[in-house]
């Protein structure tokens, strides 16, 4: 098997079941290190504004070490200088060469295990989010100085780059990454678990909305995410207000310092009645919202590089509007076929969008739905221990090659 550490901040949710395909894949023997305890344990999240602690197993299925942070044992996962775990040298050391995937650059010991990993011999391969369209809104001088540090810096000791779409592979094309160094390793959520969740529930939307307190409405417009600036949660009951669809509802999965400002809007619109926000729902809970949806909304600006949500709404057979800063919005929609794209803030494109959709029949916007499916079904697990297989293989990197 072909030795392999992955180095994260922290456990993640969306993370930890593609730990385990990998380590159950029989190809990769899989060690994870973490630099934080932060997502095993509760610990206060202040864009959701209250403590997390998610309720699906983050560490079963796979083998995975804490390292000690010289910044203490619950420091919050933030800037640059939260996570210092010189311990890291110790494992890059010690282990036999083997491929080493460090999960971003944000923080010293992400940086630390690059130089020190290329230095040692591994093969170093950097999974970052980076979106090419918003670096683009960064002045001029920083994104030179970006690709003095990075493209012509830290990115020499990378052998392999692997991008999560078609923002990301911009990106690292514009910082000077070779064509060959790049693998595609989509991102991806369980897909497994939430189709399960998705068989289980299907065809249960009205009693799932009764049971979920909703009212028993013709269609459920569905936002999952923090509430905060980055997301634009307004700009979405906005767009709903002037949509004016009747006979459906608004709901708002997640929390955060938006919060009441959602709620004092909604009410000086009038529209109260059909706005919810639920608070924050875990992962064991939420794919419910997902089966009693019929349209899943993401409106984020810069700074959204993925959004998974996206996903976990696609394995539900939901049609999509995403703004066109959403990372995702590339490689998850097409225009027409499971959903559309608006440009980010723009509550009149929005509403238009949204309007067509709740005035569709079911039948069309279930047809969507099964487009969406067809597309996030190559969003997997499956697909990135494939793709990273044949890379290292086809560069020399194999089971036999590798001491």
């Amino acid at each position: 098997m072909i030795p392999l550490l992955f180095l994260y901040s922290h456990p993640i949710q969306y993370f930890a079941p593609l730990s385990r395909r990998l380590s159950e894949s029989g190809t990769f023997d899989l060690k994870v290190l973490y630099c934080s305890r932060q997502g095993a344990e509760a610990v206060m999240d202040r864009e959701f504004g209250q403590p997390v602690q998610w309720d699906t197993p983050l560490l079963e299925g796979y083998r995975s070490v804490f390292l000690p942070n010289w910044r203490g044992k619950h420091q919050p996962v933030g800037g640059f200088w939260s996570l210092i775990n010189p311990r890291v040298v110790h494992w890059l050391w010690r282990s036999p060469r083997s491929v080493v995937v460090v999960h971003g650059w944000g923080h010293f010991t992400h940086v630390l295990a690059i130089v020190f990993g290329k230095m040692r011999g591994h093969c170093i391969c950097i999974r970052g989010e980076s979106c090419w369209s918003h670096e683009q809104q960064l002045p001029r001088w920083k994104r030179r100085l970006k690709k003095l540090l990075l493209g012509q810096g830290l990115f020499r000791f990378a052998d392999f780059f692997l991008y999560i779409g078609e923002e990301n592979r911009r990106f690292y094309r514009q910082m000077g990454v070779a064509e060959r160094q790049l693998v595609f390793t989509p991102y991806s959520v369980d897909n497994a678990y939430f189709s399960a969740q998705w068989a289980a529930l299907k065809g249960h939307a009205i009693a799932l909305r009764r049971q979920l307190g909703l009212p028993k409405v013709a269609s459920v417009v569905l936002f999952c995410g923090k509430l905060i600036a980055k997301k634009r949660p307004l700009d979405l009951l906005e767009a709903f207000h002037q949509a004016g669809v009747s006979n459906s509802v608004l709901v708002y999965v997640g929390d955060g310092a938006l919060r009441e400002p959602l709620k004092d809007r909604a009410r000086a619109l009038g529209i109260e009645h059909a706005v919810h926000i639920t608070g924050f729902v875990n992962q064991s809970t939420i794919g419910q919202y997902y089966a009693a949806a019929d349209v899943f909304v993401m409106c984020s600006d810069a700074g959204e590089t993925w959004g998974l949500a996206t996903n976990e709404a696609m394995n539900f057979g939901l049609p999509i509007l995403l703004s066109d800063r959403t990372g995702c919005a590339a490689d998850l929609c097409q225009p027409g076929a499971n959903g559309f794209v608006f440009p980010t803030g723009d509550v009149a494109s929005l509403s238009e969008r949204l309007r067509h959709l709740l005035t569709l029949l079911p039948e069309e916007r279930q047809a969507m739905g099964r487009v969406s499916q067809s597309i996030v079904s190559r969003y997997s697990f499956e697909n990135i221990a494939q793709n990273l297989q044949q890379a290292l293989a086809k560069h020399g990197y194999s089971p036999e090659s590798i001491p």
